[in-house]
């Protein structure tokens, strides 16, 4: 079977000649970050895996494909990027896998926390434009940190946030008893948190998860945050309330549509932090990244010579 890892990247190429091992399947590399859908056919000709950093699949177009019959997708959020149930009908099997990554996301949750707070990147913009400006910011101690999904990432974010001596409480779509986190309704925890995170993975049950009802409950002030993926929340609504200042100062690494315009919404108020989906970018994570999916690889060409 051949693998074409169809969206590698300069960055990521370092890594995975790094990780990948001589006993590995070999793997074709193809180092553009961004891919059309409309070459995928193309690329992809003549061969059976790909594996996919965080390219569009289309279904119309991945069908052309005639040899293709495993995407191992970089992570867990493949729904943000692909028809997962519809690929399957067609005989394209799509793999995911998470925890490559937990701290990684979780120290830069915080961190987008920290730089929302305080408005670093704000105060920085105006500076570089000559403005001399100081503005007040936000004391993170004592305030409530709500934290919207305790998988690993969010158990990350909820002891960080714990020890730098916020109240923390959260809210998981399954009660967790394993954690030691005090868990309360959603509504209730929207309502208290001073700050909240978004850790939730993308599904058809979660997609618009935080809807314009829920965005209307947060509370007045609070600062949002969201690494996990952008379509868990309602767009417009979460723009009015950004506008208004109903939700003062949002921290976000994920969108809808990315890369993001420079013309967007969320990308022309002051009160937005944003980062390129760049939350699990660290060394660490993208070698455990990179080593997970040819680990998946190798099973699925086991898979089949058995």
């Amino acid at each position: 079977m051949k693998t074409l890892f169809i969206d590698c990247g300069p960055q990521l190429e370092i890594v995975f000649r790094k990780v990948h091992r001589a006993d590995d399947p070999p793997v074709t590399v193809n180092a553009q970050p961004r891919i059309e859908a409309h070459d995928l056919p193309r690329l992809l000709d003549g061969y059976d895996i790909c594996i996919d950093d965080h390219s569009y699949m289309p279904t119309e177009q991945i069908a052309q494909c005639r040899s293709l019959r495993h995407i191992v997708f970089c992570g867990t959020g493949a729904a943000s990027y692909m028809d997962v149930a519809a690929l399957k009908d067609i005989g394209v099997a799509v793999h995911t896998y998470r925890g490559y990554g937990d701290t990684a996301v979780a120290e830069h949750t915080i961190a987008l926390m920290f730089a929302c707070a305080r408005d670093v990147a704000l105060s920085d913009r105006k500076i570089r434009d000559g403005l001399w400006q100081p503005l007040e910011g936000v004391q993170l101690l004592g305030k409530t940190l709500g934290v919207i999904g305790l998988g690993g990432i969010g158990r990350e974010v909820a002891r960080i946030g714990a020890g730098i001596g916020m109240e923390v409480i959260g809210w998981n779509r399954t009660p967790r008893p394993d954690v030691a986190v005090p868990q309360v309704e959603i509504e209730e925890l929207l309502e208290r948190s001073d700050v909240i995170s978004l850790n939730l993975l993308l599904s058809d049950e979660t997609r618009g998860f935080l809807d314009a009802d829920r965005v209307a409950r947060i509370k007045p002030g609070a600062i949002l945050l969201n690494t996990a993926r952008g379509a868990l929340i309602d767009e417009e609504a979460l723009i009015d309330a950004l506008t208004s200042g109903r939700i003062s100062r949002a921290g976000l690494d994920v969108f809808h549509s990315e890369p993001i315009k420079p013309d967007h919404p969320l990308a022309q108020l002051d009160s937005v932090t944003l980062s390129p989906h760049a939350a699990f970018r660290t060394p660490e994570a993208s070698e455990n990244l990179i080593r997970r999916a040819l680990d998946i690889v190798g099973q699925v060409q086991g898979m089949v010579a058995v």
